[in-house]
């Protein structure tokens, strides 16, 4: 692909959507305000669609076909890795402490943690599987050695990184509205993307090491990253009046990530 090795677009692959974060971070430095409602519902819909489909086609469906092909019955590690997935990220919800943007209540056991703090843990709390889900497609193809399959982990990452755009600016402008300075503002927006890429090269690591595990993490990070999308960027994308603008985000990022599954896988 691209006449690279296949080490090189993974690298590639992974650093992107870790630079996508640290680019929706630098609008700080270029407006002076938070996002509209109307752009939030938008982004949050787009990113629900994008982590919907890649959770389908580039997770479960993989993970399907590497347990038939080790002899087991397919649906079973799908079926039991995504609810796995889904306690996970539960038990982080409830657990870490965090506050999501436009809200005043913490979640999570009580912390004396800093406002801002909290609001990079709140993103984290998503990064975990979509970094996962990245690293993984990588091993997954590596281990086949197989084009299409190392195309396929591209266009994961490349619709993962398209989302993490307006996550990083999702961070930094708010922070910047609450009086934090420009530079910090910039800094934490960064910061709240930073786990990605390490989850990413724990998941690369899992794909090429414990292939036999493949099936049930795949499905692992499918679980987590629909829990992520039911819990929180479906609801706030429907949040206030007009909420049409958001299912009919959440169906263009459904078709975007679609379209680059077929097109590079």
């Amino acid at each position: 692909m691209f006449n690279l090795p296949d080490s090189a677009v993974t690298a590639i692959g992974i650093a992107f959507i870790f630079f996508m974060t640290s680019a929706g971070a630098g609008m700080v430095f270029f407006f002076r305000h938070s996002m509209s409602n109307k752009a939030k519902r938008i982004f949050l819909g787009f990113a629900a669609g994008v982590m919907i489909a890649a959770s389908v086609w580039g997770l479960i469906d993989p993970a399907i076909e590497e347990a038939e092909l080790q002899g087991m019955i397919g649906w079973v590690p799908a079926a039991i890795g995504f609810a796995a997935g889904g306690v996970f990220l539960w038990l982080l919800d409830v657990l870490l402490p965090h506050l999501h943007i436009d809200s005043d209540k913490p979640e999570g056991i009580s912390s004396s943690l800093h406002r801002s703090t909290m609001l990079v843990l709140a993103v984290t709390l998503h990064n975990i599987p979509e970094g996962l889900a990245v690293g993984l497609a990588f091993g997954l193809a590596l281990q086949s050695q197989s084009a299409i399959a190392i195309g396929s982990a591209f266009g994961l990452a490349i619709g993962i990184g398209l989302q993490n755009f307006p996550e990083g600016a999702a961070i930094s402008l708010p922070l910047k509205q609450e009086n934090v300075s420009t530079g910090k503002s910039f800094w934490y927006g960064v910061l709240s993307g930073a786990f990605e890429p390490v989850f990413a090269v724990v998941g690369l690591l899992i794909g090429t090491q414990l292939t036999t595990l493949m099936p049930w993490f795949l499905s692992f990070a499918a679980g987590a990253m629909i829990y992520v999308v039911v819990e929180e960027l479906i609801p706030e994308s429907h949040v206030g009046e007009h909420s049409n603008i958001g299912t009919i985000s959440v169906m263009l990022g459904f078709i975007v990530m679609m379209i680059l599954d077929v097109a590079l896988g």
